[in-house]
């Protein structure tokens, strides 16, 4: 009996990474969602018995959906799938009903592990026919961008996780900013952080088989005080010792969480450059000037993480130079093929 199957996630290169996923002996009929809209609708309309859903979604998003599949008593089974693995995350989503967690990138024999355990499908997962791989010559520019948001999205949620294991605070998780932009127009492609007049910055350099970057995290400097005293260091919080150690580490976190996940994805191990204080009190256009003038293009990618119940936000920035890019896509198809 064929099964009707959700794939819900505004990632275009999520959705077929995880129609790729499904495993080869499963009967199904898949449909698609770019957001919760129109995965309620789908639902609605008794083309998902079972929905792979995403948290992070414009327009609506995981958390909301999750709500209203509960209020209306809607007759499906949903497993998250995500790159935000937050236990409170887990935990708030188990209990609206969804039945588990998939972290992403799909791993192919966890899903048929998981799709066995619930009764789903008890079948094993196949090798997947050439007529669904991804292929990089069909690919346009928006699906390059559209991988680059993926990967970025896997990341963020990998320190987002990092940092709540460590803050024990839940992260509130963007959608993240991807652009492809000329250098000297990265400030208007930012226009969250430049609500900031005033802001710190930390910077840390990798590179890899061809491919490089910069990873920098910018802090308002409105925050430091709430910074420190949610990290219970001893001391006065207009210590600037106190303070610099408060940048550092809060910026270590997330890069070193966020490029290790890129590594992971990527196949590749990042040498990293010492974490650098760019500068404090400082205006962004001035940090960001003095940092990337070497670079004609860059892809820009801003995630804005906030800790709301304690009034702190903080934005990571990666910025891989326009040579870096292709590679990066390369790695992610051939990949990709190696995986099947």
């Amino acid at each position: 009996m064929t099964t009707p199957v959700l794939i819900c996630d505004d990632s275009g290169f999520a959705r077929k990474q995880m129609a790729r996923a499904i495993p080869e002996g499963w009967d199904v009929a898949l449909s698609f969602a770019s957001n919760g809209e129109e995965a309620i609708t789908a639902i609605r309309q008794g083309k998902a018995d079972v929905v792979f859903l995403d948290l992070n979604m414009p327009i609506m998003d995981g958390y909301q959906t999750m709500q209203v599949i509960r209020e209306e008593d809607l007759p499906c089974l949903v497993i998250v799938v995500s790159g935000d693995v937050q236990e409170q995350a887990r935990k708030r989503m188990i209990s609206m009903g969804a039945l588990d967690f998939i972290r992403k990138p799909i791993d192919n024999p966890r899903l048929c592990e998981l799709l066995s355990q619930y009764g789903i499908y008890n079948g094993q997962a196949a090798p997947e026919p050439a007529s669904k791989r991804l292929c990089a010559s069909d690919s346009t520019a928006e699906d390059k961008l559209d991988a680059y948001r993926e990967l970025v999205n896997v990341a963020m949620g990998r320190a987002g996780e990092n940092l709540a294991k460590l803050l024990g605070e839940f992260i509130d998780l963007p959608i993240p900013n991807v652009n492809l932009i000329e250098s000297n127009e990265l400030h208007m492609a930012i226009a969250e952080i430049q609500h900031n007049e005033s802001v710190s910055a930390v910077s840390k350099g990798f590179v890899s088989a061809g491919i490089k970057g910069e990873a920098l995290v910018i802090f308002n400097d409105t925050n430091t005080h709430n910074i420190i005293e949610l990290l219970q260091y001893r001391g006065k919080a207009d210590d600037i010792q106190l303070q610099l150690e408060a940048l550092m580490d809060v910026s270590n976190i997330l890069t070193g969480a966020c490029l290790n996940a890129l590594s992971d994805q990527l196949n590749v191990n990042f040498s990293h450059s010492q974490p650098e204080l760019l500068g404090r009190h400082r205006g962004l256009d001035v940090l960001l000037s003095d940092n990337i003038s070497r670079w004609s293009k860059v892809m820009a990618v801003e995630i804005a993480y906030a800790i709301k119940s304690r009034d702190i936000s903080f934005d990571l920035l990666l910025l891989f130079p326009d040579d870096a890019m292709e590679k990066i896509y390369t790695r992610l198809m051939l990949l990709g093929q190696e995986a099947i």
